[in-house]
C-alpha cells in the first residue's frame, strides 16, 4: 500500500513540475511592446560634411575615413493601429531612424540614444545598399556584420539602390512597408524577365567567396513611388559596384542563362510597325564553349516554347502557318538583338562576365580555366561569342480567321 502512495506522489509532483515549467514560459522570452521590430535596413555613403563635422565633434577625433548612414525601418506597436483616429492624420505604418558613423555595429548601437526600442532584427526582410555606397565599399567588408549577426535570417534579401537607399525605405502611402512591399515585388520573377531571382543572404555568402561577378537586383525611387529598375552588376575582383543594366539588358542576360520562369517579348510583325506580343511558356538555353590551342570561343544556343498572347496584325490570317512562322522569326530576331546588345555591354564596357561563360568553361575545360581564372573578366572581354536562337508558337489562342 506504501508503495502504491509514493507512485502517485511522485506522479503528481512530476505532474506539477511540469505545469510549473509551462506557466513560467521561456527565460530568454522578449515583450513584444518592448521591442522595436527591423523589417528593413539601407546603407548609404555619407556625403555631408556638416554630419561629418557634427561626428568628430561628437566623437572627439578626427578622421578621414568614410562615414556610413545607416537606416532601419521599424514597425512595432505605435506603427502597427488599425489606422488614423477621428479628426486624426493617418499615421505611417513604418517608423525609420537613422545614424551615421564609421562603421556598422558602433553606428546601429548608437541608435539606442534616439530610440527607446530595442531593436530586434529577426524579422528583417530587406537590406538596400546606396549607389555611392556599393561603389566605394567591398561587399566582403561592409556584409561581414550581416552575415554574422545571429537575428539576420538567411532568407533576407540584398538590393542595390539607385541614388540614395534611405529613399527606397521611404513611401507616399502611409498603409504601406516599404520593406514588405519589395519583397512581394521580388515574387514577381516568375512573370518576367526584368526581375532577378532573389538574392538572399544564404546565397550571397557562396557569391562572395568566390572571384565570380554576379548581378544585384536594383530599386530607385520616385515621388515615393518603388520600381524595380535592371540589374547592379558587381565586379568579382573588387566585390563593388561596377554599374548598371538597363530592364531591356536585364531581358538579355535572362535568355542567355536560361533561368527565366515567364515573361513577354514585343516584336513587330514583317514590313510592319504591328506589335506581336510572345508570352514565355518555357526557356532554356545551353553555353557550348570551343578551345582550340589559345582561342577560345562561345556558342549560345536559346530555345524557348510560348504563345501570342496580344497582337495588333491585320493584314494577315493569324491561324495560318506563315503567319505564325513570321511572328516566331519576329521573335528571335528580337531575343537576338537584345543578346547582342548586352553582351556588348558586359563584355566591352563593363568587362564583367556575369552569365556563367566561365563556370561552363571551367566544367569543361578545368586545364584551361585554372590558367584562366585569375583574369577571366579580362580575358572574358575579348571572346567571341555567337548565338542562336530557336522559337516556337505552341499556342495562338483562341481568336483568329
Amino acid at each position: 500500500m506504501k508503495l502504491n502512495n509514493m507512485k502517485v506522489r511522485f506522479r503528481l509532483g512530476l505532474l506539477l513540475s511540469l505545469i510549473l515549467l509551462i506557466l513560467t514560459g521561456c527565460w530568454s522570452s522578449k515583450e513584444i511592446e518592448d521591442l522595436g521590430l527591423v523589417v528593413g535596413t539601407s546603407l548609404d555613403l555619407e556625403t555631408d560634411s556638416s554630419s561629418r563635422e557634427a561626428l568628430e565633434e561628437q566623437e572627439a577625433r578626427n578622421s578621414n575615413k568614410e562615414l556610413i548612414t545607416i537606416t532601419n525601418q521599424f514597425v512595432n506597436s505605435e506603427t502597427t493601429g488599425s489606422g488614423a483616429k477621428e479628426g486624426k492624420k493617418q499615421q505611417k505604418a513604418y517608423k525609420n531612424v537613422s545614424e551615421t558613423g564609421d562603421a556598422i555595429l558602433p553606428t546601429l548601437r548608437n541608435m539606442m540614444l534616439k530610440n527607446d526600442k530595442r531593436a530586434f532584427a529577426e524579422h528583417s526582410k530587406v537590406i538596400v545598399l546606396g549607389e555611392d555606397f556599393a561603389s566605394a565599399f567591398n561587399l566582403t567588408q561592409t556584409m561581414d556584420f550581416f552575415l554574422r549577426e545571429l537575428e539576420m535570417r538567411p532568407s533576407a534579401l540584398l538590393l542595390i539602390a539607385k541614388n540614395h537607399a534611405s529613399n527606397i525605405l521611404e513611401s507616399n502611402e502611409p498603409t504601406k512597408i516599404p520593406a514588405f512591399q519589395l519583397v512581394e515585388m521580388m515574387k514577381g520573377h516568375k512573370r518576367t524577365t526584368k526581375i532577378l531571382p532573389p538574392m538572399t543572404f544564404a546565397k550571397l555568402q557562396g557569391k562572395l567567396n568566390s572571384r565570380a561577378s554576379f548581378l544585384l537586383q536594383s530599386v530607385t525611387s520616385e515621388n515615393g513611388e518603388i520600381r524595380f529598375a535592371g540589374a547592379a552588376v558587381i565586379k568579382g575582383s573588387t566585390k563593388k559596384l561596377r554599374g548598371f543594366l538597363t530592364g531591356k539588358e536585364l531581358e538579355g542576360i535572362t535568355w542567355i542563362t536560361g533561368k527565366g520562369k515567364g515573361g513577354l517579348v514585343t516584336s513587330f510583325y514583317e514590313g510592319t510597325d504591328q506589335p506581336i506580343i510572345y508570352e514565355i511558356l518555357s526557356m532554356k538555353s545551353k553555353i557550348t564553349p570551343h578551345v582550340d590551342g589559345d582561342n577560345i570561343s562561345f556558342n549560345v544556343k536559346i530555345e524557348s516554347e510560348g504563345r501570342i498572347a496580344e497582337h495588333w496584325v491585320l493584314s494577315e490570317k493569324t491561324f495560318d502557318n506563315k503567319f505564325l512562322k513570321k511572328a516566331e522569326r519576329a521573335t528571335e530576331k528580337e531575343v537576338e538583338r537584345l543578346v547582342k546588345n548586352v553582351l556588348e555591354k558586359i563584355q566591352k564596357e563593363y568587362q564583367t562576365d556575369v552569365s556563367g561563360f566561365g563556370t561552363r568553361l571551367r566544367i569543361e575545360y578545368p586545364k584551361v580555366w585554372k590558367k584562366l581564372k585569375k583574369d577571366w573578366d579580362q580575358t572574358f572581354s575579348e571572346i567571341p561569342i555567337q548565338c542562336e536562337v530557336k522559337i516556337t508558337i505552341k499556342d495562338y489562342g483562341t481568336s483568329g480567321e
